[in-house]
Parts: C-alpha cells; sequence; structure tokens
C-alpha cells in the first residue's frame, strides 16, 4: 500500500518546508523508491496563474499545463520526477469542486460543510497519487500552523491517518530554534508551542524539524523530545546550509530518512547518495568566478525567477563556475545606463514577464547584448524584446512592438509579437495561453541543433503572444537572424538566434523549468560556457591561478566522514 508522509510548518513561513519535504524525497528515492509529491496551498485562487509574482513569486509550469506553486520546482528538481497540475491543490480549486458538485446535485440535497465535504475532497485529492507505480506520496501543507486557512488541511490529513491506517501515515512539523543574541542560547519554546498548536489540531508530529542558524546541541534535542513528546531519533536539526543541494545530505546525516522508514515500516536500505555527493562537491569546488545579469522586472523578489536562477546554478557546476548573478531591474537600463549597468557583465539573461513595464529597458539590454558580442539568452518575453530590438535596430522598422503594449492611444505600426488569429477575441485569462510542454522542430546545423544534440525537442510554455509569421520573411531574408525552431506545422517561432554572434539565443519556451542540479539545461549549459569563452578572450589571465590545489577538500573529506559515521550507526 502506497504510504503517506505529511509535511507541516510551524512559527514562520518561509522555514523550508518545501527544501525539507524535496530532500525526504531525494533520500528515499535513492533508497530505490518510487516517490511523488503534492503541495496543499491555503489561499483562495484556484491556481497561481494569476497571482502577482512580487507577491508569490513564479508560477512553476508542469508537462501538462497545471500554473503551479513554486514549490513544484524544487520537488521537481530534487527527485527529478516529472509531476502534473494534480500535485497542487488550492482552497480556491477545492472549494469550486464541492460547489460545482453541489450545484450539480451530487450531495442529494444534504447541507454542505467543511466537515466532510471539504475536508473529504482534500483526502480525494491526496488518495489521487497513490498508485500501484507509487510508494510514497510526500504533501506538504503550505501555511503555518494557527493560520486559519489552513485548518481544513490539518482536519483532512488527521482524519487520513484513520483511513490508511496508522502505519501508512508519517507526520513530519517543520519548525523554528531561534538563536538570541542577548541571551546568547537557542530557544525551544516557539517548537513547543508550535507543536503544542498543531497537537490540539489532533496530530502528534512524528518527527521534527528544528531550523536553524546554526548546530543545535544534543541536550536541546532532548529538551525538545521530552517536552513534545517525540522520540530523540525523531529530532532533526537542519542548520542554514552554505547551499540548498546539501541539505539532503545534512538530513541523511541526522537520520531523517532512517527514521522515517521505522515509523512507516520501510525495510531499511542504505541510499545510493553517490551522484548527491558528487554534485555537492562540484558546488563546493566551483572556482571560476563569473557575474551574470537578470534583466527583469520582479527582481526585487527574486523568487520570482527562481528557476533561471537556479538553471544558472546548475550550468555553473557542471562548468566550475562561481557564479555571482546580479539582479538588475529592467527600468534601470534605459537611455544612457545601459553601458553603465551592463558593461561589467559575462552574460545576459532576458526573463519572461507580462505587461509593459519595464520592457523598453529590457529591449536596450538585448541591443546592447548584440552591439557587443555579450552572450544573451532571452526566455520567453526575453525573447520577444529580441525580436522587437533587432526589429527596430537592424531592419529599420520603426515603432516595431508587441501588439500586448498597444496603449489607448497608441497603435504599434509593426507589430512583430501578437497573438495567433485564433486567440483573438477570447476573454478567458487562461483562453489564450499555450501553457505547458510543445514540441518544437529544429534546423538541422542550427546553433540551437547543436546545443540540444537533437533536431526533436520539448519545452514548457507559458505565454500569450507570438513571433508574427507575416514579417518573418523581413527577418531572415538576407539578415543573421534565423528562426531556428519551430512548431511541428511550422506556424510557431520558439527559437531565434544570430548568426555572426557568440550566443544571442532566444526561446519562446521556459526551459528552466525542466533543468536539474546534475542534468542543467542545454541552453543554460551552453550560455555559461559562451560567458566562460568571454571572459577568457577579453581577460587570458582572470582565471589564472584560481584553481583549487587539493585533490579532496575539506568539505569533501566532512561529507565523507559523515557518511561513514551514518552508515556505522
Amino acid at each position: 500500500m502506497t504510504k503517506h508522509i505529511f509535511v507541516t510548518g510551524g512559527v514562520v513561513s518561509s522555514l523550508g518546508k518545501g527544501l525539507t519535504a524535496s530532500s525526504l524525497g531525494r533520500l528515499l528515492k535513492a533508497r530505490g523508491m518510487r516517490v511523488t509529491m503534492q503541495k496543499l496551498d491555503p489561499y483562495l485562487n484556484v491556481d497561481p496563474g494569476t497571482m502577482n509574482p512580487f507577491e508569490h513569486g513564479e508560477v512553476y509550469i508542469t508537462d501538462d499545463g497545471g500554473e503551479t506553486d513554486l514549490d513544484l520546482g524544487h520537488y521537481e528538481r530534487f527527485i527529478d520526477e516529472p509531476l502534473t497540475r494534480s500535485s497542487n491543490a488550492t482552497t480556491g480549486s477545492i472549494y469550486s469542486s464541492v460547489i460545482a458538485a453541489e450545484r450539480r446535485g451530487d450531495y442529494l440535497g444534504k447541507t454542505v460543510q467543511v466537515i466532510p465535504h471539504i475536508t473529504d475532497e482534500i483526502k480525494r485529492r491526496i488518495s489521487s497519487l497513490a498508485s500501484d507505480d507509487v510508494d510514497v506520496v510526500i504533501t506538504e501543507v503550505g501555511g503555518t500552523v494557527g493560520d486559519i486557512e489552513i485548518l481544513p488541511f490539518l482536519e483532512a490529513i488527521r482524519q487520513f491517518r484513520l483511513d490508511v491506517g496508522r502505519d501508512n501515515v508519517c507526520y513530519v512539523h517543520v519548525t523554528l530554534v531561534p538563536y538570541i543574541g542577548p541571551a546568547g542560547e537557542q530557544k525551544t519554546k516557539p517548537t513547543q508551542h508550535s507543536v503544542t498548536e498543531l497537537r490540539s489540531r489532533g496530530i502528534q508530529p512524528d518527527v521534527i524539524v528544528c531550523r536553524s542558524d546554526r548546530r543545535i546541541s544534543d541536550s536541546l534535542r532532548s529538551k525538545i523530545s521530552n517536552l513534545c513528546d517525540v522520540p530523540l531519533d525523531g529530532i532533526i536539526n537542519a542548520p542554514d546550509a552554505n547551499s540548498l543541494y546539501e541539505i539532503p545530505l545534512t538530513m541523511h546525516e541526522g537520520g531523517l530518512d532512517r527514521y522515517v522508514c521505522s515509523i512507516l515500516g520501510i525495510e531499511y536500505i542504505d541510499p545510493d547518495l553517490r551522484e548527491w555527493r558528487e554534485l555537492v562537491d562540484r558546488v563546493e569546488r566551483s572556482w571560476k568566478p563569473l557575474k551574470i545579469g537578470i534583466v527583469g522586472k520582479y527582481v526585487t523578489l527574486p523568487d520570482a525567477y527562481l528557476s533561471v536562477a537556479e538553471s544558472l546554478r546548475h550550468a555553473s557546476f557542471h562548468h566550475e563556475v562561481d557564479l555571482s548573478i546580479e539582479w538588475i531591474m529592467s527600468d534601470d537600463v534605459e537611455g544612457l545606463l545601459v553601458g553603465e549597468r551592463l558593461g561589467h557583465l559575462d552574460g545576459i539573461v532576458l526573463p519572461g514577464g507580462f505587461g509593459e513595464r519595464g520592457v523598453e529597458g529590457k529591449i536596450e539590454a538585448a541591443g546592447f547584448a548584440r552591439e557587443n558580442d555579450v552572450p544573451c539568452l532571452g526566455l520567453c518575453l526575453g525573447m520577444q524584446v529580441m525580436t522587437i530590438e533587432y526589429a527596430r535596430n537592424v531592419l529599420g522598422l520603426s515603432g516595431a512592438n508587441s501588439s500586448e503594449f498597444d496603449g489607448a492611444d497608441v497603435t504599434t505600426p509593426h507589430p512583430v509579437i501578437d497573438l495567433m488569429d485564433s486567440q483573438r477575441g477570447v476573454t478567458d485569462m487562461g483562453g489564450t495561453m499555450r501553457l505547458g510542454a510543445y514540441v518544437a522542430i529544429l534546423d538541422e546545423g542550427s546553433q540551437v541543433a547543436d546545443i540540444y544534440g537533437d533536431t526533436v525537442i520539448s519545452e514548457r510554455h507559458r505565454h500569450r503572444y507570438e513571433f508574427n509569421p507575416k514579417y518573418r520573411s523581413r527577418f531572415e531574408d538576407g539578415t543573421a537572424f534565423r528562426c531556428s525552431g519551430n512548431s511541428p506545422d511550422g506556424k510557431l517561432v520558439e527559437f531565434i538566434e544570430l548568426a555572426d554572434h557568440p550566443f544571442w539565443v532566444g526561446t519562446q519556451a521556459h526551459p528552466e523549468l525542466k533543468s536539474r542540479p546534475d542534468r542543467p539545461a542545454p541552453l543554460f549549459d551552453s550560455f555559461i560556457e559562451a560567458a566562460l569563452k568571454l571572459a577568457e578572450k577579453n581577460d587570458p589571465d582572470r582565471f589564472v591561478g584560481l584553481a583549487p590545489d587539493d585533490d579532496v577538500s575539506p568539505d569533501d573529506a566532512n561529507l565523507t566522514a559523515s557518511a561513514a559515521v551514518i552508515d556505522a550507526r
């Protein structure tokens, strides 16, 4: 029977419930188990698709077109399994389903209530992921224990253990152990209160993951164990890590996966963490300094571009690059400021987005990269602004723009980016969106075909506007511009590139959504490689003397020693 793990959080938000759940998923998969994951979100939005990136961070897209919470990105990157829209359920979507069922008469005239109807729908969503192909379902409950919004979720997961059997459910609670500077000590009281609140809802945690800025002592672990009625082996410390990819190893060192398996009655098998240890070693030993600029509209909240940043890091690990990301507000690179803000960068990424604000800055950044041979990667809107820049400054199409940015009084004379004819007149917010995985055919001999090593590829999409095919001949006739990847029917442009540029590549897709820490997305991998070549060309001595001398770094030695201690238990 499928086992279920529920991850809750207490005290404050942003403690790392998603990373804890993801790390546990990786550890269980390393034991040979088949793992899938799910996020239950308490907000009333049906999905995150219409939420402001400044408020909620990026919208993560699954292959089947689900607009989901960004934590699903962590899940996929860690367990390396494609998830679906079923892996994210919100209060809004749950209430919508229940109300629709009531309108159809499914409840046969009964009074519809939170218990049992809402809680039953939550349990149905959880159970829907359990199948013969899945050994463990890990479900993260968003929000913080004590929030009024998550009460139905807590009640549902409380009932769930009764429904499927005590041995098939494990509750993991993530909480905070803060360090109080003036007192010079760590405090367990927030954890105690959080667990008390959880127990008041009928849930006794099996495991408490204690987040802290430094390691907690064994005496503090014993105190938490005694006061929260959780065995000492179930008190796991998760101190801050230098890299989020160290977290699975830290959790394993603390015995999290071993203890969870004992709760669930799963036979103990040593996890194979060799590849993950090699990954962490590469992270620690990265030594070639590069500075990459992300020119975007939402850079004041880096989570808005979380998958982009992680994809850059994945590629950097592969090339032993010590990456420095510079977050640049696109409004700050317009006019005379463009060279001042971008001149020191080794590469430029133009990420996606919606709306007119900041677009002119992105267009100028694309032009700066094109004119100065700076590697430039355009993603979704990034590809569109590269197209607009080329139209204006190379093809001489004055006023070229996207019809998305047409104002009430001004209409672009050259809509090089436009809606497809089939999309016009559709008023539903999602009705004109291309969402999910789509196949692209790459031109043989093109730069992108060489990068992917294939001419048939698939990437995920989330956009409404497209390259206007009416202008295609004007771009490609006698210029270096090339529409190098297209939809299978040839109607939609998926990739653009410049034949006379080291790396000026744009894609209508979001390749960052399929990047993995040990398998970087091909476009990001080639982008970082191009940035390295530019850095070495501009300064041949830039990396001289920076390479690590030792065969084994101290961090790697510590990880090896920790592994020996764990295996000896």
